[in-house]
């Protein structure tokens, strides 16, 4: 297999497990999956807000999904680990799939959309951004976005730091789609630099410089024979 084929296949096999776990752990609070090879096999961390859902009782739910993995979508020895949510408003993912609740409950979405952003900012986020798109008023489809704070949407930071989230809310009109974009408060930008005051140096001590000229230099004089006793 050639490398780029192999990266096309990883892929897609990554974005089949991720809808597939989205939609299995949705009443868990799904917040994402990182995949990882490991000598043993592959590595499958699960974020979710409530990880008891996804062990289920008696580790019965994890099991079943370890084997779905295996079979269905190809994941060479799957080893699940569930890690908890340790705050929830800064995960995109939890934060779209809240947002798609409530515009399936019958939220307005300026409220939803608004609801949501405010709750991201006030836990301390740098910065939000969240868009819904899709048939919000009427029969025409329509896109509407809401942001605050500090966001990046292109280069290495947009990829590394952002986090992103994205969720679906289906309605009598039509499909909704939401997105969420998060800047943690622990986030470090690129451009975000300190100035650092350098210490002052103290002064030099003032130095007295004399004038040798000014000094008087009489040599000694020479003793006298008759005071060595000689005669």
């Amino acid at each position: 297999m050639a490398v780029e084929k192999k990266f096309i296949t990883e892929g897609v096999r990554k974005a089949r497990v991720e809808k597939y776990l989205s939609k299995e752990l949705k009443r868990a609070g799904y917040g994402g999956m990182d995949i990882a090879r490991t000598p043993l096999g592959t590595q499958v961390t699960i974020f979710a807000e409530k990880p008891g859902i996804v062990i289920g009782k008696g580790g019965k739910l994890v099991h079943q999904l370890t084997i779905d993995l295996a079979q269905n979508y190809g994941v060479e020895s799957p080893q699940i680990e569930v890690q908890q949510v340790t705050n929830p408003s800064f995960n995109a993912q939890i934060m779209a799939e809240r947002l798609a609740n409530a515009l399936e409950r019958g939220w307005y979405f300026r409220k939803a959309g608004s609801s949501i952003m405010r709750r991201v900012m006030d836990s301390g986020a740098l910065g939000c951004e969240v868009v819904i798109a899709g048939k919000l008023t009427g029969a025409r489809a329509r896109t509407q976005k809401f942001t605050e704070g500090y966001i990046k949407h292109c280069g290495e930071p947009s990829i590394n730091i952002v986090e992103k989230g994205y969720a679906v809310a289906i309605k009598k009109l039509g499909v909704i789609g939401v997105q969420v974009k998060i800047v943690p408060a622990d986030a470090k930008m690129p451009d975000h630099f300190t100035i650092i005051e350098q210490e002052k140096k103290k002064p030099a001590p003032k130095v007295t410089v004399t004038d040798i000229g000014d000094v008087d230099t009489e040599e000694p004089a020479l003793p006298d024979e008759d005071s060595n006793g000689v005669q």
